[in-house]
Formats: structure tokens, C-alpha cells, sequence
């Protein structure tokens, strides 16, 4: 049984309303748009195993068009934005990220003599799992720890994914109406603009 979510279009919607700031609007539009994305940091073929990586983690089968995690994380490091701190053992994020993107794809090598890019998802998802898990191959991982890398990719392919309004649609989140106006505080209690979950 799935879980209760908003009808389709519901938080679409909301964006264009006056119960959303132009400085929300602004930052949240510009993700529902679907244009090919052009790589600002990586190389064509390390773009394309971030996005396959990003891909096998949060797969999206059930989408015409699949919220694009990768050029969140190329944009960021293209602009070298972060989030002002890092694990003392991690090397800076650009680094982290050749580094352990190659180290994924010398784990692909190791267990099925192919780039990641080209294996089929099942065997994608158990080199994820040996990274996940720590256990993967790869020289790169004695250079920067395993662990790290992985917790650090989940947490950035999340917050992009869950910071996507057709995500937020499909939880129900509707924080994103941030004039002030919230009445309803108690569990339970829908504003009049709130739709019944389905």
C-alpha cells in the first residue's frame, strides 16, 4: 500500500500562488524545468557515471522524467559551494568527488570487468551495496575512506531529491508556502488551501 500524498499538480500549484515569496519561487521553479543540462565541472563521461550513480540510488521508473540529481551536485561544485565544513579525513569536494566516483567505477571493474555506466542495474546495485557496505575494490579507496564518501553522496543525492517540488508533491510537503498565514498548528488540522491527502 503506497502512502497518503497530494493529488498530482498539487504543490505545481501552489507555486503560483501569493502564498509563496519570490525568493522561493525563484529557487524552486527553475527545478521543475526538464532542459538537458550541460556539465559545468566534470567531464562528459564523469557526469554520466554520477548520473548513472545517482540513478541506481534513487531509481525513478515510475517518472516520464526523472528528477536529475547529478547536475545539482556538478552545479554546486562548479561554484564551489559547500556547506562550510568537512570530515577532517575527507579531502575538499571536488576532490572527494573524482576520487570516489572513480572508486566506484574501479569497484565496477573489479567485480564485472565493465564500467558502471554499462552494467545492467541489478549489478549496479551490488557494486552500490559493496560501497555502501565498505567492501568494495578499487585503489582509490586508500586514498579516501569508503565510508565517508558514501555517507557524504547519500546525504547530497537526498537533500537534492527531497528539495524537488514534484518530491515534495509526492510527501505532501507544502513548507515550501512560507507567507506568513499558518493557522492550524494541531495535528490533524488542514488550512483551507490544503488539499485531503488521496
Amino acid at each position: 500500500m503506497s502512502s497518503p500524498h497530494y493529488p498530482e499538480g498539487t504543490v505545481r500549484a501552489l507555486l503560483q500562488t501569493d502564498l509563496v515569496t519570490e525568493a522561493t519561487k525563484a529557487a524552486l521553479l527553475p527545478r521543475l524545468q526538464t532542459t538537458p543540462y550541460t556539465p559545468q565541472l566534470f567531464d562528459a563521461s564523469t557526469y554520466e557515471l554520477l548520473r548513472a550513480v545517482a540513478a541506481c540510488i534513487y531509481p525513478q521508473p515510475e517518472r516520464e522524467y526523472p528528477i536529475e540529481l547529478a547536475p545539482v551536485i556538478d552545479k554546486r561544485l562548479a561554484e564551489g559551494d559547500s556547506d562550510g565544513w568537512r570530515y577532517d579525513v575527507m579531502p575538499p569536494d571536488r576532490e572527494a568527488y573524482r576520487v570516489g566516483l572513480g572508486g566506484i567505477n574501479q569497484a565496477a571493474e573489479a567485480m564485472y570487468q565493465q564500467p558502471f555506466v554499462v552494467l545492467a542495474r541489478d549489478q549496479q546495485n551490488l557494486v552500490m551495496e559493496a560501497v555502501a557496505a565498505g567492501t568494495a575494490a578499487g585503489t582509490n579507496w586508500q586514498r579516501l575512506p569508503i565510508d565517508r564518501f558514501f555517507e557524504e553522496l547519500l546525504a547530497e543525492l537526498t537533500e537534492a531529491y527531497y528539495s524537488h517540488p514534484l518530491a515534495q508533491e509526492e510527501i505532501g510537503y507544502v513548507g515550501m508556502a512560507d507567507v506568513p498565514g499558518w493557522s492550524h498548528l494541531e495535528p490533524n488540522q488542514l488550512e483551507p488551501r490544503e488539499p485531503e491527502a488521496l
